[in-house]
């Protein structure tokens, strides 16, 4: 029934992956630049400086798609240690303990990691000029 959508998987993916990028860069923005709201006092330096600079750097990457897939491998270890560390110790389940969005960015970037840039992305134009 719904299989007319099909057709446009390859732009649907793309727009999965420039969208979850420009989300990424944001929480790295955040946590390095106080923009575009202020960081959470109190966070340790090593998590300002290193998911801050992961989120940054490899949100950008996903979006335009350079290094796609280690970018995201590298995004997706660094959610599923930010779900243990700040949201799975107070509670196992994502509903109760708030760690949705880490969850989701996970297993997204993980996809992503799995299906590289694909199209509107400089690995998959790089990757055409050869």
């Amino acid at each position: 029934m719904m299989s007319f959508l099909s057709k446009y998987e390859p732009q649907a993916y793309a727009l999965l992956r420039i969208v979850t990028g420009f989300l990424f860069l944001w929480h790295g923005a955040q946590k390095l630049f106080g923009f575009p709201a202020p960081g959470r006092e109190g966070t340790p330096d090593w998590i300002v400086y290193g998911a801050g600079g992961i989120e940054l750097v490899g949100g950008v990457l996903v979006m335009i798609g350079l290094l796609t897939r280690p970018a995201a491998f590298i995004a997706s270890g660094t959610m599923a240690v930010a779900y243990w560390l700040a949201h799975g110790l107070r509670d196992p389940f994502p509903l109760n303990n708030g760690g949705e969005l880490a969850v989701i960015y996970c297993f997204v970037f993980l996809y992503i990691a799995t299906r590289g840039g694909g199209i509107w992305s400089i690995d998959g134009s790089i990757d055409r000029n050869r």
